[in-house]
């Protein structure tokens, strides 16, 4: 069945030149319209769809064609596209900035491409004026085929953007839907792993309410809604929302209860991730290591997920019943995801970028320390190594690693996921190896056995259901032995 999906990809040239106010402005007066709004994210990042969850009060996921290919990345999109007036899906970076810094693949455009969405280029015309329409015809006719619908200026004046406006349309033959002037008192911070967290910035809500109420008078709704609508129907497959994987006898009708570590520290997750393990049969609860004093009860598994546990340290370390709840858990069997963040959590000792050092949970042995730096950022596609299929998680002999034996990842399988962290430990891991791809370069990390994985690189686990299906169902098992 072919699904009506009106939707925009709103890109740039390069990052910085204003996607995301646009994109949360634009979110912000559809709201303010009446109109049903979906928002989504181009590529990995966490942050970007918290700012668009605050602005419409529902949750945004990402849209990655490198983690997910391209018909499944249709699917994932009308899964939350088709009951919407409007989709507005933000780009990653420059349009075309893709795999590697060499390819388009997983950028923007190919996102663009595999949606057959319109584009609309936000440009910064603060500094330029002429000039600009080099860069936008450029842009435009860069690839053979052509996404480019629309432009829409950023920090430029109601007096200057008739002119611009003009120039756009007379020369280019292309439609400009508004502009955003330059904005007093609404500033998107930025630290070294990207924007400062929403619930960070105070009076963030009210902000982003004044660029709603901005935008219904500078951009072009009605415009921007016809160029959505133009984009063709897509075929909806639903079967590849839901992998023909099963838990198995034994598997109750309640499911199994996956407590989410929830908090300012671990708040890193793909929505389609947690999508996947309820449809396979889990129920989420979340929690909070900072705040709360063990482990839910009812808990069958843990997912620990990343975020910016340095932050909250000393918190953490506090929280003494919690680490030793968690540990505890995990001594007698738990199935655990632990993600970078929550990889940290689980380590002995976190040092904060002060140089304070924090005691954490002490499941995992080593230590971790802030760089400075960014270390093995990007993509990765994860494989067993040799190690690792003899390994143990905890290097106890408590997990045996290979599928067979109930590993969550089996020899000749593999997982992909994104590395993005300042904070390192010598005890990475040597369970799995990671592989960049175009450059092929590789390292060892994670530790991975029966039920359990932690490791900076956070999966995507609609990559390979598989590892998902076994996870929940290595927590129906520790349920009923639990009983």
């Amino acid at each position: 069945m072919r699904k009506k999906a009106p939707r925009l990809v709103i890109a740039a040239p390069s990052s910085g030149s204003g996607k995301t106010l646009v994109t949360c402005g634009l979110l912000s007066a559809l709201k303010k319209a009446g109109r049903r709004a979906a928002a989504f994210k181009c590529g990995p990042d966490y942050i970007d769809p918290m700012f668009h969850e605050t602005v419409l009060g529902t949750p945004s996921k990402n849209l990655d064609t490198f983690f997910a290919g391209e018909e499944l990345t249709r699917q994932l999109f009308l899964e939350d596209a088709a009951l919407a007036d409007l989709s507005v899906v933000e780009g990653v970076m420059g349009l075309y900035d893709g795999l590697g810094g060499v390819t388009t693949q997983a950028s923007t455009w190919d996102v663009a491409r595999t949606l057959e969405a319109p584009v609309i280029l936000v440009v910064d015309g603060a500094k330029s004026s002429v000039s600009v329409l080099a860069l936008i015809r450029g842009f435009r006719d860069f690839m053979e085929e052509k996404r480019i619908r629309g432009v829409i200026f950023n920090r430029v004046s109601p007096m200057r953007y008739p002119s611009l406006k003009s120039m756009t349309e007379d020369r280019l033959g292309l439609s400009v839907c508004g502009y955003l002037p330059k904005l007093e008192g609404i500033v998107m911070e930025s630290r070294h792993l990207g924007l400062v967290m929403p619930q960070e910035i105070e009076g963030l809500k009210e902000q982003m309410d004044r660029l709603g109420q901005t935008c219904l008078e500078t951009l072009d709704l009605e415009l921007l809604e016809k160029i959505g609508a133009e984009a063709p129907p897509l075929e909806e497959t639903r079967e590849l929302l839901f992998p023909n994987l099963h838990l198995g006898e034994g598997a109750s009708a309640k499911g199994p209860a996956i407590a989410v570590a929830r908090d300012p520290a671990f708040s890193f997750y793909y929505k389609d991730n947690l999508r996947l393990l309820e449809k396979l049969g889990a129920r989420l609860l979340p929690f909070s290591p900072m705040k709360d004093k063990r482990v839910p009860g009812e808990a069958d598994a843990l997912l620990l997920g990343g975020g910016y546990p340095e932050l909250y340290g000393g918190e953490l370390a506090e929280n003494g019943s919690m680490r030793d709840s968690i540990q505890s858990s995990l001594q007698a069997g738990m199935p655990c995801l632990a993600e970078c963040g929550g990889f940290l959590y689980l380590l002995e000792e976190l040092e904060d970028r002060e140089g304070r050092a924090h005691r954490m949970a002490g499941f995992l042995p080593g230590k971790s320390h802030y760089t400075g730096k960014l270390s093995r950022f990007g993509y990765v596609t994860l494989t067993l190594t040799e190690d690792g299929k003899a390994a143990t998680s905890a290097e106890s002999g408590r997990f045996p690693a290979t599928a067979e034996h109930g590993g969550l990842l089996g020899p000749g399988e593999s997982i992909q996921g994104h590395e993005f962290h300042y904070m390192d430990t010598e005890g990475t891991g040597e369970a799995l190896l990671a592989r960049k791809p175009v450059t092929g370069r590789s390292w060892t990390c994670g530790h991975i056995g029966e039920g359990f994985y932690a490791g900076f690189p956070h999966l995507y686990l609609y990559s390979s259901p598989k590892v998902a299906a076994r996870f929940v169902r290595k927590a129906e098992e520790y349920g009923n032995k639990r009983q």
